[in-house]
């Protein structure tokens, strides 16, 4: 165990201090909104450095991806936040129904308490602090886990949330396996975990003796549908925005593409210019180009491309070569892999696409539909009935269509998995509601009918059959 890493018998002491802080003096609108303001403060006056901790855990990791994806997208959830919350901790007020009048009902967002999270390594800030600031939205005080494989993020992320959160409002545990297990098992009024659909399983298991609600976002084989409307060059570069943005160690990133089966070889060329446009042909363009977090994940890729190439797998390299020193993997295509290559059978979560084709469209719809339901889908027509046939044929966690991975950072859509790529969804009102206590409370009148309800029920006959019709 690491010096800093928190100590396993200090985890429920932090749960209770956190609870007993949080019944003691539940936040009210000012607190919540002045917490997010702090927040957002601090964050925006640290970004350059976020980015540079970020490249260090990384080894590289491009400055402007992480000023984006874990700058931008948190700010921008945050504004959201603040410029809705006096509207969602409002009373909703809904109809009783004839049959209950002159009763009067409504739904009160009550905080829940303590709220876990568990966050990912690949986006370690923006999946740490969107979901703690909806909570902190909501009502609630924080338990945060980051991944300890960015410990110098982790590090940055107790410093800057000490500066904004005193701690028994907002804590943070930082550990390896043991420790993550042990978090997950605390019995947290609602927990929040980020990561792979394996984790996401014993996050379950652990969670379940105290019944603790979840959010579960996971991950999966997202797949991009390239209809054969669309034009592959527009559709190249789009999917190689979402595919090697972080060198694709992304949740919702293109896991594989689907393309009309005479159009292959070419949406393959259009992927190498773009590569190429971007990073240069020999990669010279590095700073750009983030690499493989550990050598535990660069041996696992590498260990699908050697799948591959046993089983006779065309594989492509787009631009430059691997340099296992850097942990640099070059974008590489893999056509037609069977659904018995590994590279089939996980997530990817790396700069490796399959390119697969397809004769119809409903071969494709079948394709997809005869596996695991993504986190992402991204059908690619410019024909709407085209699209809506995609739609409505499939189930996803969500869709960008004719592009990719920016539904994740619309603060206005939930963002959420289905069966294998998770349960719930947070982001905006999503995620107020999910780590709130939608408290539903009638209002009884001083007389009402329901006083008559009452045997011998033959006095309110009259009653009974005016209301059971």
């Amino acid at each position: 165990m690491d010096s800093a890493d928190t100590p396993l018998h200090d985890l429920q002491p932090t749960l209770a201090r956190l609870r007993a802080a949080w019944q003691a003096n539940k936040p009210d609108h000012a607190q919540r909104r002045d917490d997010l303001q702090r927040l957002r403060d601090a964050l925006k006056r640290r970004l350059d450095e976020m980015a540079r901790t970020i490249a260090a855990d990384f080894g590289h990791r491009s400055l402007d991806e992480s000023r984006i994806a874990d700058g931008m997208t948190a700010l921008n959830e945050i504004d959201h936040l603040l410029r809705h919350l006096r509207g969602w901790m409002k009373p909703r007020r809904v109809g009783v129904g004839w049959r209950f009048l002159p009763a009067r009902a409504q739904v009160l967002p009550m905080p829940l308490g303590v709220i876990g999270v568990i966050a990912p390594w690949n986006y370690p800030v923006n999946l740490a602090l969107i979901p703690l600031a909806t909570a902190i939205a909501a009502g609630n005080h924080v338990y945060l886990k980051p991944s300890e494989h960015t410990p110098r993020t982790s590090a940055f992320l107790r410093e800057l949330l000490a500066e904004v959160f005193s701690t028994d409002r907002v804590a943070v545990a930082t550990g390896g396996a043991d420790l993550g297990a042990a978090f997950a098992a605390l019995p947290f009024d609602h927990l929040v975990f980020t990561g792979s659909t394996a984790v996401g399983r014993k996050v379950m298991a652990a969670a379940a003796p105290h019944l603790t609600p979840l959010t579960l976002e996971l991950g999966g084989k997202s797949p991009a549908l390239v209809c054969d409307d669309y034009p592959v060059e527009k559709a190249a570069a789009r999917i190689a925005t979402g595919k090697w943005f972080n060198c694709g160690q992304t949740c919702i990133a293109p896991d594989y593409v689907l393309v009309p089966a005479g159009k292959r070889d070419a949406f393959v060329e259009a992927l190498r210019r773009e590569i190429q446009a971007r990073y240069g042909h020999d990669l010279g363009n590095r700073d750009d180009y983030t690499r493989i977090i550990n050598d535990g994940q660069y041996a696992r890729l590498q260990g699908y491309l050697d799948d591959a190439r046993q089983r006779g797998v065309d594989i492509v390299t787009l631009a430059g070569s691997a340099d296992p020193a850097q942990r640099l993997l070059p974008p590489t295509v893999l056509l037609e892999p069977g659904d018995d290559a590994k590279i089939m059978q996980d997530e990817i979560f790396g700069p490796l696409l399959p390119v697969k084709s397809y004769r119809t469209l409903d071969e494709a719809i079948g394709y997809i539909n005869g596996h695991d339901r993504p986190l992402a889908l991204y059908p690619f027509s410019h024909d709407r009935a085209t699209v809506e046939k995609v739609l409505h044929a499939t189930l996803a966690g969500g869709v960008s269509v004719n592009d990719t991975l920016f539904h994740f950072a619309v603060p206005t859509l939930p963002f959420g998995g289905v069966g294998a790529s998770g349960m719930g969804a947070y982001h905006s009102r999503a995620g107020f509601d999910a780590m709130s206590k939608l408290l539903p409370v009638l209002w009884q009148a001083r007389r009402t009918g329901g006083d008559l309800l009452k045997p011998p029920y033959s006095k309110a006959k009259w009653l009974i059959d005016l209301i059971v019709r």
